[in-house]
């Protein structure tokens, strides 16, 4: 039934027949103006081997359908839409293709099968099922082409379940039976629609005809109430002129001010999709009214009851124990003022039942599972209660630092340098005067550049400060060193500000010009996270307005190795995309890194661009045993006290 097969791609896998949905492909010179024109998403974003979330829209910024955009191949897009929905869909497109020439579509609903495997286990059944190719890169909306005993597969990172980890196969109508008793057999379990619906609704997605389309007062939702839509609509000026662009871009203004609690002008958006979470005895369904002391502020879109697993324990040391719970869950459409953990009530055959505004049922954070969030494990800001014994608390303390000492001491083994027990000497230097002093000091012009400190009696921090840069400009054959960050993160941070401030000299009135492009390694393929957007990189680094992401290019790879870099390739890359900043060094995967070569590049193809290593991993091991990056053609080299 349901409740098991919800269970089963929870906790497992479970495969889904998925080929009643229309797959629709477009091709010709025109294709990408005109997908720009009837999409809301930016189609000139995908690169070959990546998709995205979209939305056919109509010119009054409501829905005809939801879709997805696959970019498997370069001459071809693939345009999947709502069963129930493609019939109108091509007569939509049919008209607007009238107005471009040289675009051909092509149905081919019938022709392939598509099957959905989703669930923790997903990543293993495909890795055991694929004898050519490789997956998709492991990360959301990556493509890939695969070949299965002889079978061409189209596989796809994306899924309609909110699993963290899923793939969508599409093949060949007369080959699906063959990949899907496959599956079967690899451990995968049969799925139905309907705890597809229950998946979908506890993953907060919208479904047309319900979060999409008319209400049940036959008006129409517009796109932005769903809060996915921030994701599939684009204002890029690479899309230009598009169907329904004014009213969304005036839903867009009111989904903002909604998104900062400012109520005022949202007459654009006068109701929101949020997900609801029953705490009376009772089911939401479809249409039922909601009420907030009792005025109707809206009505429920999809709700049921669906299960969970409760876990036992915290963090990653949690478990989840075997028997699962249920819970009553619903998505509502209501009134944009009413924020997250607001109490209202639900008219269940015409008696009220209390739910509660929440951010999410599920989260898809802690891969490979898809978590459950019942509402009453929400943790919620709330203060508490403080102890004002404060001898008490003082005892506590050094009792409890006492003991990890003599832990971290004696009765562990430390692996990360930086937490090695210290020697007798380092500990007494450690609580000398000077460590906590604040020593700030700075190159005065005034002063014939004179290094000046801000402070009286830092002079001797000054001398140890000057012998620690001297041994550094020694040991690693550099002009200058900067020794006062602590950590790879800060030191990372110290060098992109100052780069964007180099970027900026030769204008100080206009907003300072970010990083246009950066070339790194991908966190997933060894890259340092404070090389990365989502660290240290996050405010320096301009947006692509292509992509409409940060601009950052991930190194090419060499198939054998995804650790390795591949050089040929990048060629091709640095030529293309002009980076202005390269980051090299790994974290934890100990390669050297191919400086020379890299730097050859540059100087070849974008010769005002930064070569940077960072060491932070490998830093004590600089030297001609392993690496010597400054001697090899890096500018700057950075590292920490940590990790080395």
């Amino acid at each position: 039934g349901i409740i098991n097969e919800h269970m089963a791609t929870r906790s497992k896998a479970g495969i889904f027949d998925v080929s009643h949905m229309g797959r629709l492909y477009f091709k010709g010179s025109n294709t990408l103006p005109f997908l720009q024109h009837v999409l809301t998403n930016n189609a000139m974003a995908l690169d070959i081997g990546e998709s995205q979330y979209t939305l056919i829209q109509n010119s009054d910024g409501g829905a005809i359908d939801d879709a997805y955009l696959y970019r498997f191949k370069p001459d071809e897009y693939l345009l999947v839409v709502n069963a129930s929905n493609r019939d109108k869909d091509v007569a939509h497109f049919e008209k607007h293709l009238k107005s471009f020439h040289d675009v051909e579509m092509v149905d081919k609903t019938f022709e392939e099968a598509m099957i959905s495997l989703q669930g923790p286990f997903s990543k293993i059944i495909m890795e055991q099922i694929i004898t050519q190719g490789s997956l998709p890169e492991p990360v959301r909306n990556s493509l890939s082409i695969v070949d299965i005993n002889g079978i061409e597969v189209c596989l796809a990172r994306t899924g309609y379940t909110g699993e963290p980890l899923g793939f969508e196969l599409f093949i060949k109508a007369g080959n699906a039976c063959s990949i899907w008793d496959l599956l079967l057999q690899k451990g995968a379990a049969p799925i139905g629609l309907g705890a597809r619906d229950t998946l979908r609704l506890e993953a907060g997605l919208p479904l047309y005809g319900h979060e999409l389309g008319l209400d049940n007062e036959r008006k129409e939702i517009p796109i932005f109430a769903s809060k996915l839509s921030k994701f599939a609509v684009s204002f890029s000026s690479l899309k230009g002129d598009f169907i329904g662009k004014d009213a969304l871009f005036l839903q867009d203004l009111a989904f903002k001010n909604i998104m900062g609690q400012k109520f005022k002008n949202i007459s654009h958006l006068p109701r929101m999709i949020m997900p609801i979470a029953i705490t009376g005895k009772g089911i939401a369904r479809a249409e039922y009214r909601v009420f907030v002391q009792d005025k109707h502020v809206g009505h429920i879109t999809s709700g049921t009851m669906i299960p969970y697993q409760e876990p036992e324990g915290s963090g990653l040391n949690g478990i989840f124990k075997e028997k699962p719970k249920r819970r009553s869950v619903a998505l509502a459409l209501i009134d944009s003022n009413i924020i997250e953990g607001a109490t209202l009530e639900i008219e269940i055959r015409k008696k009220q039942c209390a739910g509660i505004v929440v951010p999410w049922h599920m989260s898809s954070q802690a891969p490979p599972f898809g978590r459950s969030i019942p509402h009453d494990q929400l943790r919620l800001k709330q203060k508490t209660k403080e102890s004002k014994n404060y001898p008490e608390l003082a005892n506590i303390l050094i009792s409890k630092a006492l003991t990890n000492h003599t832990w971290r001491a004696k009765e562990c083994i430390n692996l990360i340098p930086s937490e090695m027990s210290q020697s007798y000497i380092s500990r007494l230097l450690s609580i000398s005067d000077p460590v906590n002093r604040y020593a700030e000091h700075k190159e005065i012009k005034a002063f014939f550049g004179e290094d000046v400190s801000y402070y009286q009696g830092t002079n001797f921090i000054r001398e140890v400060e000057n012998l620690l840069n001297q041994e550094f400009k020694t040991f690693f054959g550099c002009q200058n060193v900067e020794s006062r960050v602590i950590s790879g993160q800060m030191a990372n941070t110290a060098f992109y500000s100052a780069l964007v401030d180099f970027i900026n000299r030769t204008d100080r009135k206009q907003e300072p010009r970010k990083i246009k492009k950066v070339m790194n390694n991908h966190i997933i393929k060894g890259g340092h996270l404070s090389a990365q957007p989502m660290g240290a990189l996050r405010d320096f680094v301009a947006r692509d307005p292509k992509t409409e992401k940060p601009g950052v290019i991930n190194f090419p790879v060499l198939k054998e190795n995804p650790y390795k870099i591949d050089i040929k390739a990048c060629e091709a890359i640095i030529k293309e995309h002009q980076p202005e900043l390269v980051i090299l060094g790994k974290s934890m995967i100990l390669h050297k890194e191919p400086v020379s070569q890299i730097r050859r590049l540059v100087d070849e193809f974008a010769p005002s661009c930064i070569v940077m290593y960072d060491m932070a991993h490998v830093l004590g091991l600089y030297g001609p045993h392993f690496q010597e990056p400054l001697k090899e053609g890096a500018h700057i080299v950075t590292g920490s006290t940590h990790k080395t």
